[in-house]
């Protein structure tokens, strides 16, 4: 069988019974869950059918039995997270505050595990998780007046926005770990060290902005902050779109 079609059967049919080589008691849901937590716990480099069947307590040939590769294993855990999601209430009085509630639903997804931002999306699991989730958000976009492939594109935008912006937190994340230091730690250290090497007169704007900018926020980046500005001026771009469709 095409692995595709094995693919999508795995991901919408219910997993064929007694077939030769399973283990006893353990459920394609198990397997999933297992490299879920292996992906949660050690990010996605790790996630591998040997890990996955160590984790288990079986050999790694056993999971073959259950998904033909570690490309449909991807594709069955982030279906999964895609159907168990948080979905906030798409009965909101505006486009733009169900927007908002969509995006925040995603940076959720992202923030519990943040190896699902780094999949990519341009061939999703075309899973029940998957179609959920596009019902839902699309509905997000309802009464705009943007037209279908408009409403599509309008959400893409959207989630890309999220998507990067849960990359950077996580990898600001990552670094203060590895060094040990929090971003307003070390612009704490670097900041006095910067002042002594490069010339104030030179880059006037930049001493400007970057000293109330590091003052407001804290240090060079601000995870949080980004992410809520950039999600309003994403909002106010739509905002434009869509009021320009009623002008028309």
């Amino acid at each position: 069988m095409p692995v595709a079609r094995r693919t999508i059967d795995l991901l919408w049919l219910d997993e064929p019974q007694n077939r030769r080589g399973r283990k006893k008691g353990l459920s394609l849901t198990q397997v999933v869950d297992a490299a879920i937590a292996v992906a949660d716990a050690e990010g996605l480099d790790a996630v591998s059918m040997r890990r996955v069947a160590q984790e288990l307590g079986v050999v790694p040939m056993t999971l073959y039995t259950y998904v033909p590769d570690k490309a449909a294993l991807l594709d069955l855990m982030v279906d999964a997270l895609y159907l168990r999601m948080s979905r906030s209430a798409d009965d909101g009085p505006g486009w733009r505050e169900r927007v908002r509630a969509v995006a925040r639903d995603n940076r959720a997804l992202y923030d519990d595990h943040p190896w699902a931002a780094e999949i990519s999306a341009g061939r999703p699991p075309l899973g029940p998780g998957l179609m959920a989730k596009y019902e839902h958000e699309l509905r997000a976009f309802e009464g705009s007046g943007l037209d279908d492939v408009e409403t599509d594109s309008a959400l893409t935008f959207v989630l890309g926005f999220v998507r990067h912006s849960a990359r950077a937190a996580a990898e600001a994340r990552a670094v203060a770990e590895r060094s040990g230091q929090t971003d307003a730690e070390w612009w704490q250290e670097s900041g006095p060290l910067l002042e002594k090497v490069f010339d104030r007169h030179r880059y006037p704007l930049a001493v400007r902005v970057g000293e109330a900018a590091g003052a407001e926020l804290g240090g060079a980046f601000n995870a949080e902050h980004a992410y809520a500005f950039g999600l309003e001026r994403v909002l106010d771009g739509l905002r434009a779109l869509i009021d320009s469709k009623g002008r028309q």
